[in-house]
Parts: C-alpha cells; structure tokens; sequence
C-alpha cells in the first residue's frame, strides 16, 4: 500500500441532540491529519459518508470523540472503536475503516446465536485482532447481505443491521453453493457496488494443475497428471506403479483413490471414499479396478496422478501444509508451514480424515538429517512463494490466501501435491493468540479497502 494510515481511537459521546454533528480532535491528532485542514469535515465508513464539524480539544493524542447519533447512522453499535484513517484533503474526507465481512453460509436462526461451522473459533480470532489492529469485522450469509451479519459483542455472536463493508472474504463451505444461481446473483451485487471480494471460489485441481505446469521454472515439482481414462490408467499405472485418482473439486481428502502395483501386474486399491470398497489386502487386474470405479468417474471429474514416494513419519502417510498470504504491500509470503501426518491405515493426511500435526523442522530431521532438513526447509517456502504467485496471477479475481500442500521424497526433492484457496484454520496453535496468517489475513484486507476507497474516489 503506497500510502499511510494513521491509527484512531473513537469514543462515542452522548449527543446534545439528534441533529449533532459536532466530532472532537485532540490537537495534534488534527495538526497531523488534517493538516491544518478547515473544520468541515466528512467522515466516511464502509459506503457511508456523513458530514461533521470538528472541534479541537485538549485530550490525548489520536483520539476522536464521535456523537452517539453518528455511529448509528454508521450502523455501528454504541462503543469505543479503534480504524484506521485516511485524510483526502480534495475532498475533506476522512476514511475510517477498514470494515471487513466475512461471507459465509451457517444455519440461520434468529433465536439462537449462530455457529459458523469449522472457521468458528477462526472468526472469533478475526475479530480480535481486527479491534486491536484497527477496524470493524462481522460474518453474514449471502442471502441475507444488506439485512443482518452478526457481530461480536459481550462475547457473544449478536445479529445487527451492518455497514456496508468495504472488502468480503470468501469463506463459503460449499462449492455447490457458489455455483447457485442465487450467488451470482449476489456476486453481480458486489460488482453494482464495488465491494472486492476475494478469494473467488474454490480451485480446481486440473486447472491448477496446468496454470503450474506452463512455468519451466515450476514443472519439475509436479507429479504427471491426467485426466482420468481407461487408457491413462493403464499408461499412469504402468509407468510409476502407484497412482492417486482424485477427483477435480474434491477437498479434505474425500474420495481419493490409491492404486498399487503388487505382484504379477495386479494392484491393491485404497480409498478413502466410504461408499466405495477400497482394501489394500485385495488385488485387482486394471480391467477389474477400472470398472470398479466406474460409476464414479463417470458422475464426476477426475484425474489420474503419479504416485511419488514421499518421507514418512512413524510410518504413516505425510506431507506440509504451508499457508500464503498477501501482505499489505501485496507482496506473497509464508505465514505458517506445518507437517501433516496421516493416521494409522490412511494414505491421505488431511485433518479432516484423523491427521495430526507436527512441527516441521523436528520431524523433517528424523528423516532427513539436521543440515538437510534446514535447507529443504527453507526451499519449501520458496516453493510455496512461487506457487501462490503463479496461481494468483493465473486465477479469476482476487486472491490473497493459498494453503499449498508439498510432499518431500527420501533424496529431499519436493513435490507440490495440492494447491487450496480456502484452507482450514484449525491446525495451526493459535489459542489464546493471533495467528501471523490472521494478521496478514486482515494486512490484505486493510490494503484492499483502502485501495479500492482511493480508486473509486479517482473515477
């Protein structure tokens, strides 16, 4: 971001009457901001501007003291805040914000405090450390956008008729969903309004797949991918021995299929989909295996994927979760790198399907040696750096958050194994505290509401 936010602390003040428009500066907050500027003054938050007057006052620096009236024309409730400002001395505009929805879908009863499902505890988080950076932040549901987030208060996840935000974080559970007719609906909103919205949807593993393999400089770390025919799963299989069959907009490790090679050109078959027969202990000719699944690849989109042997740990499945971020400089960086490791007879790591989590570094130097261990390390992140940028400049829309999963063979080459644009928030340890991927999370969004405030001003 190419210019400067000041930070304030709002306090509301019992108004004289409805009418009363009167903000107090402390002096040096309004010789440093405003620049001198005239006591007229317009203060905007989300998509609503309202015309004040200010009056210098004797208090502490950067503190504002707002009329009661004011904030609820803002929508906000009636309390001390802390925003972040900018001051547009063309046109005596103070921006305060940012003011952050986060955009989800959680059963919806008015009588009852909401949950909002697997990123509840995450959302708690974002609204602390959006208070304390400086800020406002609710959740809502597309179809009542306008109408009702809900806000954190007391503890407790109340509904109010919200500002109107000036960025919206896509955390919708359902790709289904943001397929529906009634999303594009509300997506052709935001457009109206120009409310930026990231990430766009979810990611497809065979789109993300080329988007990688167009860069030389990326190709080597890819596993050879195909889409799913008879005819590649003899060529793929016969080639590597093992092969993964997974489906194209699949997530959490669900409905993934593992095949190898055994004696006298059969292969055992895994899988981790429930309502397909999948043990390691029987053995199946190709012709067998490929009408087995039938009825699966041909409902749904799926690839075929070369199997690579990676490290393991205790002899379970594993491979590295690293988390991306855009910072305030839209610069991508490393937030969070953890191993995942698979439980007992999984092959696939994921959490969702009983993984656990371990530091990297402690279990990457059971198999690799300490010296190695740092510099496989260390390539990991520059992987995963290159990865996100490659696949945000190719994406529709905004992206700002990449969970990039990378698997590490026993001569130490990585292998990026799955790019995800909405990754779970509950590996990393981060009770009781922000997260650096919740403070570079609300850094983004600062930069995007600021930055789109400035070019809707300029058109």
């Amino acid at each position: 971001m190419s210019f400067p936010l000041t930070a304030i602390t709002i306090k509301p003040r019992k108004p004289i009457n409805n009418k009363d428009c009167q903000v107090q500066m402390s002096n040096q907050l309004f010789t440093n901001l405003l620049k001198n500027h005239n006591l007229d003054l317009y203060i905007k938050l989300g998509h609503k501007t309202i015309k004040t007057k200010v009056k210098t006052v004797e208090m502490e620096p950067n503190l504002m003291f707002i009329p009661e009236n004011i904030l609820k024309d803002f929508c906000l409730p009636v309390q001390s805040y802390k925003f972040q400002a900018f001051f547009q001395p063309d046109l005596s505009t103070l921006k305060l914000g940012p003011v952050i929805g986060l955009l989800t879908d959680f059963p919806s009863n008015q009588q009852e405090e909401p949950h909002f499902r697997s990123i509840h505890a995450f959302c708690e988080e974002l609204h602390h450390g959006i208070s304390e950076a400086g800020g406002f932040f609710y959740v809502f549901s597309f179809n009542h956008f306008l109408n009702r987030g809900y806000y954190l208060i007391n503890g407790k996840w109340s509904p109010l008729e919200h500002p109107l935000p000036d960025v919206i974080y896509n955390r919708i559970h359902s790709r289904k969903l943001e397929h529906s007719k009634s999303f594009l609906h509300f997506r052709q909103r935001l457009e109206t309004l120009q409310i930026p919205l990231f990430n766009e949807g979810f990611l497809s593993k065979w789109e993300v797949y080329n988007q990688i393999f167009l860069e030389k400089h990326l190709y080597p770390f890819l596993p050879k991918t195909k889409i799913y025919t008879k005819e590649h799963l003899y060529e793929l299989a016969q080639e590597f021995g093992t092969v993964f069959i997974k489906p194209v907009h699949g997530s959490q490790g669900r409905n993934i299929i593992k095949l190898k090679k055994e004696e006298d050109s059969r292969y055992s078959l895994q899988t981790s989909r429930a309502t397909l027969d999948g043990n390691s202990k029987n053995q199946y000719e190709l012709d067998e295996i490929h009408q087995h699944i039938q009825p699966l690849v041909d409902n749904r989109f799926y690839i075929i994927q070369q199997g690579i042997e990676l490290v393991t740990y205790e002899f379970c499945a594993m491979d590295f979760r690293v988390l991306c971020h855009k910072n305030l400089n839209n610069h991508w960086q490393v937030t969070s790198i953890v191993a995942r490791v698979a439980a007992e007879d999984e092959f696939v790591s994921n959490i969702a399907r009983g993984g656990r989590i371990l530091k990297p570094l402690n279990v990457l130097r059971t198999c690799l040696g300490p010296k190695k261990s740092i510099e496989v390390l260390a390539l990991m992140k520059e992987l995963a750096i290159k990865t996100a940028e490659t696949i945000s400049c190719s994406s529709p829309g905004i992206t700002g958050e990449l969970g990039i999963d990378i698997g590490v063979d026993p001569n130490g080459e990585l292998w990026i194994i799955e790019v995800n644009s909405k990754p779970s928030k509950n590996f990393e340890d981060g009770i009781g505290k922000i997260r650096p991927s919740a403070k570079a999370l609300i850094q983004f969004c600062t930069s995007l509401a600021f930055e789109s405030t400035m070019i809707k001003e300029d058109q």
